[in-house]
C-alpha cells in the first residue's frame, strides 16, 4: 500500500454512517482524480422483496399499476425462492438527484463497490452522455411519475379498471414503436408537460375532431374528392411513432385514453438511451467502480481482505464464456465494455504500432481520463465500437464473424478472420448488433383512406431479409387495430419495394368507458 488512512469499515457490517464514509470517500476520488461530474446521490437501502417489486416496474420507484407488473413479480419472486436466478446488488435511477437502490444484504465491500459502480459511474454516463441530454429529463421524470401513477388511478375511479387496463395493454404493446428517434427542436420538459396536460388535451382535441369532420358520413365519394397531399399533411405522415399518431388522430379515443397512451410514450422515450448505450453504460460503470476500488485499497481504506471480496464480484460481473461454451448467448456487455475502455486506456498511455496506424487521435495522448470522458459523452454502443474496436482486443476475446447464408446448403462461412481486412468486417458486423436502425423494424403510418373505411395503412421495409414473426405482428396489430377503432393493414415490402406479406387485423370491441 502507497498510503496509510483511517479504514472505512471492518468485516462485514456495515451502518448509515458507514455509507456516509463510503460515498464521501468514493466522490473524493471519481471528482479529483478521474474528473466526474455527477448528479447528487440519494442512497436508499432496500430488501430482497423491495428488489423483486423494482424489477417488475422496470426498475421505477414510482410507477402506475398494471397487471403485467404483478405477473413479472410472482414470476421473478417464485425463481429467485427455487434459486433460478440472483438479485442485482443495485439499481440506478436516472434522475437529479440520482437515486442509487442497494441491497440491504450486501456486505460492506458490496456496498462499497455499488456506490462506486451506480452511485458515480452511471450518474456520470447519465448526465454526461448526448442521448440522455437529448432524451432525458432527469430532474422532472420523479415529479412525472408521480402525476402518472396519480393520474391513473383516478381513471380507473371514473372510467373502470377494465377500460384502463385494455387502454395500457394495446400502449404497452406499442411502447417500442413509441419513440422519436431523432432530437426535435426543444427537449421535453417533464413538469411542464405535467402541468399543461389539460390545456394540451383540449386544443388537440379540437385539431382532431376538425380532421375527422371532413370524413364522409354518407355515401362513399371518390378518392379524387379529397387532397392527398392535404390529408397527409394534417396527419402528419409518414409517421414512425405510432403512439404519438394514435394520440392525436385516432378518431375514437377519449381525452382520458390519449392521456394514458402519452405516458406511455414519456415513460418509453424516457428509456430510449438506454437500449442504445447498455455496452458504453455498463462499460463506464465498470470502469469507474474498478478505479476506485484499487485507488481505495492502495490508500489503504479497505483491508486486503475486502480487495480480495471485491475482485471475486468484478470477475464474475466481467466474465466472458467463450463460443463453444454452453453458457455462451452473446457478448456480456459489462465484459466487453470494461475490456474496451481498458483497451483505450492502454492505447491512450503506451501505444504500440499498431495502435497508432489504428487509432492515430488518441494513441500516445497521455491523459487517459479526458479522452475516456469524451467517448463517454460523444458515443453510443454502435458508434463506440465501429471506431474504438482495437485489433488487440479482437485477438484477446477470440472474435471472428460467422456468415449464415440460407440458400447455401454446404454450412456456415467464416466470413472474417484476424487479417486487416477481417478486423474490420468483425468491427462493422458487431457495430451492427447495437445499431437500432439495423435491429429495430422500421415500421411507418403511411396514409389513411378516409374517403373509404377509415382503414389505416402502415409499412414495413424489411432490411437484409429480417420479416416480422408473423404471430407477434398479428398480436401487436391487433391492439393497435383497437385503438384505432377502425381496420389496420400493414404491407412487408424489399428494398425494391415489392410487397413480401400483407397483414389485415379488424378491431376489437373495447371496454365501454365514458
Amino acid at each position: 500500500m502507497s498510503e496509510t488512512t483511517e479504514r472505512l469499515f471492518e468485516g462485514a457490517d456495515w451502518d448509515f454512517r458507514t455509507l456516509q464514509r463510503v460515498h464521501d470517500a468514493c466522490e473524493e476520488i471519481a471528482r479529483s482524480e478521474l474528473g466526474l461530474d455527477v448528479y447528487p446521490n440519494q442512497i436508499e437501502v432496500i430488501t430482497a422483496e423491495q428488489m423483486l417489486d423494482a424489477y417488475s416496474s422496470v426498475g421505477m420507484p414510482l410507477f402506475y399499476k398494471h397487471w403485467s407488473f404483478g405477473k413479472h413479480f410472482a414470476h421473478q419472486e417464485a425463481s429467485y425462492r427455487k434459486g433460478f436466478m440472483g438479485l442485482a446488488y443495485e439499481i440506478v435511477i436516472n434522475s437529479s438527484p440520482c437515486i442509487s437502490y442497494l441491497m440491504e444484504e450486501n456486505t460492506a465491500t458490496m456496498q462499497t463497490l455499488v456506490i462506486a459502480h451506480a452511485a458515480f459511474g452511471h450518474n456520470h454516463f447519465f448526465k454526461n452522455n448526448y442521448l440522455f441530454k437529448q432524451w432525458t429529463d432527469a430532474e422532472g421524470i420523479l415529479d412525472y411519475l408521480d402525476f402518472a401513477k396519480g393520474y391513473v388511478a383516478q381513471c380507473e375511479e371514473r372510467h373502470g379498471r377494465l377500460a384502463v387496463e385494455q387502454t395500457l395493454d394495446a400502449a404497452h404493446a406499442l411502447m417500442s414503436h413509441g419513440i422519436d428517434r431523432y432530437p426535435g427542436k426543444k427537449k421535453l420538459d417533464l413538469r411542464v408537460e405535467e402541468k399543461r396536460a389539460g390545456e394540451r388535451r383540449q386544443h388537440e382535441e379540437s385539431a382532431f375532431n376538425d380532421l375527422w369532420r371532413t370524413v364522409p358520413t354518407g355515401p362513399v365519394k371518390s378518392q379524387a374528392s379529397l387532397n392527398t397531399e392535404m390529408r397527409r399533411k394534417l396527419l402528419g405522415l409518414p409517421q414512425e411513432n405510432l403512439l404519438y399518431f394514435l394520440e392525436k388522430a385516432a378518431p375514437r379515443l377519449k381525452p382520458w385514453q390519449r392521456e394514458l397512451l402519452r405516458i406511455v410514450r414519456h415513460i418509453a422515450q424516457y428509456f430510449y438511451p438506454q437500449s442504445q448505450t447498455k455496452v458504453m453504460n455498463e462499460g463506464t460503470a465498470t470502469y469507474v467502480h474498478y478505479r476506485i476500488m484499487n485507488r481505495l485499497h492502495e490508500q489503504g481504506r479497505i483491508t486486503d481482505g475486502n480487495f480480495l471480496e471485491f475482485l471475486s464480484s468484478h470477475t464474475n460481473v466481467v466474465f466472458q464464456p467463450d463460443f463453444d461454451d454452453r453458457r455462451f448467448s452473446g457478448f456480456n456487455p459489462y465484459a466487453l465494455g470494461f475490456a474496451m475502455m481498458q483497451d483505450i486506456e492502454r492505447i491512450v498511455t503506451d501505444p504500440d504500432a499498431e495502435d497508432r496506424e489504428w487509432f492515430p487521435e488518441i494513441a500516445g495522448k497521455g491523459d487517459a481520463m479526458a479522452v475516456l470522458r469524451d467517448i463517454w459523452a460523444n458515443y453510443r454502443d454502435e458508434s463506440f465500437i465501429s471506431q474504438f474496436l482495437s485489433p488487440r482486443l479482437m485477438r484477446h476475446m477470440r472474435m471472428f464473424h460467422l456468415h449464415d447464408n440460407p440458400e447455401i446448403t454446404e454450412g456456415i462461412k467464416v466470413d472474417a478472420i484476424h487479417d486487416e481486412r477481417g478486423f474490420r468486417r468483425i468491427r462493422r458486423e458487431l457495430s451492427k448488433q447495437y445499431d437500432v436502425g439495423f435491429i429495430d423494424p422500421n415500421i411507418e403510418v403511411v396514409d389513411v383512406d378516409l374517403a373509404g373505411d377509415r382503414r389505416l395503412m402502415l409499412r414495413h421495409t424489411v432490411v437484409k431479409g429480417q420479416r416480422l414473426n408473423e404471430a407477434d405482428a398479428r398480436r401487436v396489430l391487433q391492439h393497435l387495430a383497437d385503438l384505432w377503432s377502425y381496420d389496420v393493414s400493414l404491407v412487408e415490402v424489399d428494398a425494391s419495394d415489392n410487397v413480401l406479406k400483407e397483414y389485415i387485423l379488424n378491431p376489437r370491441g373495447m371496454a365501454a368507458a365514458a
